[in-house]
């Protein structure tokens, strides 16, 4: 795609970064299972000791991710 054809366009419209909190010996599970939804986002640890989490998603995609995981086994905080 070349966003030079849409003016105005920019990355920031549609990207969208999620910080959470997560037990740590959970870090692995969130990861796998958000991996396990495709397209929706993607799982980074920020600081392992600590379980912050950073999820890599987009606007239109949140919605159902975030849907996804608040139905997963695992305490979710996001902020």
């Amino acid at each position: 795609m070349n966003f030079s054809e849409y003016p105005g366009f920019q990355l920031s419209d549609i990207d969208l970064i999620i910080k959470a909190r997560i037990d740590r010996s959970q870090i692995q599970m969130l990861c796998k299972l958000v991996e396990g939804l495709g397209h929706l986002g993607v799982v980074t640890t920020t600081n392992k000791e600590l379980g912050e989490v950073m999820i890599q998603t987009t606007k239109q995609c949140w919605p159902e991710l975030k849907e996804a995981i608040e139905k997963m086994p695992l305490q979710v905080e996001f902020g």
